[in-house]
């Protein structure tokens, strides 16, 4: 097995008196897709800030390809290859969606600031920009106003923004969230995609079930902060602990699913 690209030790966070994450240890192996899942109020957010720099740990470490992350501001964790997109649009509205990535594109390579009229005449970003847009293809929509595209679309561009930056960890945080399901499928189609693609390893948290056993190698299940569980997406659904603290099975459908399954082996 090759060295893990994120490696999580003891990720732990304190407001006052209340732990929000309590000791979670993780690797992530490189064209991996990992999935976070747990009920409201699990901790998976502020898990997310911690590894994207946007909250500094209470206690434990983060390394990114061998290279102690931990606490360092969200435009170095950028930098040093971690884009992560969030629950809620993060475009520039007013640009064109091919604008909306030449401008990432153009910060990315550390153009000047005047980043929109850099990008405008710059062929290359735009070579580039158009290439990503027809990979997760909304190409045809590359003239088209940011702001006037369906909601699929702008988490698609947002999706696109995220690549421009050259991920070695793409973040996606709630990518279907209030998605139709025609949207749903199209954007997980389109993630699996990528994942197969072996261009990309993927962190992925997500309340869709069925998007969530499509997509992730393994899942981790948060509970109160702490990790419940860890593996495949078949051991997952299987663990009692999990179907009773997430799937909200109690005891009784268990017995139930338990002696359908003896029935049908009679």
């Amino acid at each position: 097995m090759s060295q893990p690209i994120l490696t999580i030790e003891n990720l732990t966070k304190r407001f006052g008196g209340n732990t929000a994450v309590n000791g979670i240890d993780l690797s992530v192996q490189p064209r991996e897709t990992i999935a976070i899942i747990g009920p409201n109020g699990a901790g998976k957010t502020t898990f997310y800030n911690m590894v994207s720099g946007r909250m500094k740990p209470s206690d434990g470490r983060i390394t990114l390809d061998g290279r102690d992350i931990t606490g360092l501001p969200p435009h170095k964790i950028s930098r040093l290859g971690v884009s992560r997109s969030f629950q809620i649009n993060n475009i520039f509205p007013e640009m064109t969606v091919q604008e909306n990535v030449e401008v990432v594109r153009s910060a990315f390579l550390g153009h000047s600031r005047r980043l929109f009229n850099l990008a405008s005449r710059n062929r290359p970003v735009q070579e580039q920009a158009e290439a990503l847009l027809e990979r997760l293809g909304i190409d045809s929509l590359k003239h088209h106003r940011a702001e006037v595209i369906s909601y699929g679309d702008k988490r698609l561009l947002e999706i696109a923004m995220v690549l421009a930056t050259e991920p070695k960890l793409v973040l996606l945080d709630e990518p279907t969230a209030g998605m139709t399901p025609e949207e749903t499928r199209r954007t997980t189609a389109l993630i699996r995609k990528l994942a197969d693609s072996g261009d990309y390893t993927f962190l992925i948290t997500e309340h869709d079930m069925d998007v969530v056993f499509n997509l992730a190698d393994r899942i981790l299940v948060m509970h109160r902060g702490e990790r419940l569980f860890a593996g495949t997406p078949e051991e997952v659904k299987q663990d009692p602990d999990v179907r009773r603290a997430y799937l909200g099975e109690d005891d009784d459908e268990q017995d139930q699913d338990q002696d359908k399954h003896q029935e049908a082996g009679a």
